[in-house]
């Protein structure tokens, strides 16, 4: 599996010592983790490893052994159910030293995961945590966490009169923004259900997050497409930055009008992200050569 995930194309692979490995595997685990960083080709992939929560018994061996095993592999460690900014302080220091005693020529982020409600309560100060570097939702501890009647991780509920998940996504992605943080929103546990998920990414990329995770690789392509921008809006956005440009250059106006819109310095600034995003995902190219960037696989 870690095999596969490492050739998939992903924009990032975790690999996980938390809840994907059972109790008795967890310290075995590490050793298999670090063979995988080593000996797989993860190409372009970032790779990113997912320990055990701070404060558990695992959380120290879980880092000293990845980063002294593969830490010049690793980009970044996800910390699962932080729950305030004491949390990254311990993996910031710890990782600080290590750094320090290996040599290691850069510097490992940290993934921070959302997962209880004293973790939404606290992720303003979670996010501005300067190693930090992405802010992850995660739906099914949180449900656990906040009680609700949920049995399937990510799920819509047909009971609630609007969006179950509205308040704890935005409140991420605000957080995350403020920080100067990637967004990122957590897994559709609902392998087969791909409407579900093509929903549940849809939404959060308008809400303006950076990505969803993917459990399977059948889920790459509805998450990929979710947060790829459509092609006419990647050409609209082109034709605002082209024609704000030229009015200013012409003749210095802030504002002018773009068919029977008016744009202006704020419509260049929604323009210039879309077409960031659009480069990203290869709409510069030509439609039929375009290679979208996809979801992070665990």
């Amino acid at each position: 599996m870690m095999e596969r995930a490492a050739a998939s194309g992903a924009d990032e692979v975790f690999l996980d010592l938390e809840d994907a490995v059972a109790p008795s595997e967890k310290v075995a685990a590490r050793g298999r983790v670090v063979a995988a960083l080593r000996r797989h080709d993860f190409g372009r992939t970032l790779r990113c490893v997912r320990v055990n929560q701070i404060g558990s018994a695992l959380i120290l061996g879980d880092i000293e052994e990845v980063v002294r095993g593969a830490g010049d592999r690793l980009d970044t460690l996800m910390l699962p159910k932080v729950q305030d900014a004491l949390d990254i302080a311990f993996a910031d220091r710890l990782l600080t030293g290590l750094e320090a005693e290996l040599g290691l020529a850069r510097r490992i982020g940290l993934e921070a995961q959302i997962e209880d409600a004293r973790g939404l309560v606290n992720v303003d100060a979670i996010a501005a945590q300067d190693r930090v570097e992405t802010v992850i939702f995660g739906p099914g501890d949180f449900a656990a966490s906040m009680g609700l009647p949920q049995l399937t991780v990510g799920a819509e509920s047909a009971d609630y009169p609007g969006d179950l998940w509205h308040y704890p996504l935005v409140r991420i992605v605000v957080a995350a923004r403020a920080g100067g943080k990637q967004a990122i929103d957590g897994p559709f546990a609902a392998i087969r259900d791909l409407e579900g998920l093509r929903r549940s990414a849809l939404r959060a990329a308008a809400l303006g997050y950076d990505g969803k995770w993917a459990l399977h690789p059948s889920q790459l392509e509805p998450v990929t497409s979710a947060f790829t921008p459509r092609l006419e809006d990647y050409r609209r956005a082109q034709a605002i930055l082209e024609a704000y440009r030229a009015a200013a250059e012409d003749d210095h106006r802030g504002a002018v009008m773009l068919g029977d819109e008016m744009i202006d310095e704020a419509s260049r600034k929604m323009a210039a992200q879309l077409v960031a995003r659009g480069a990203a995902a290869g709409l510069d190219r030509a439609p039929d050569q375009a290679s979208p960037p996809v979801a992070a696989v665990p």
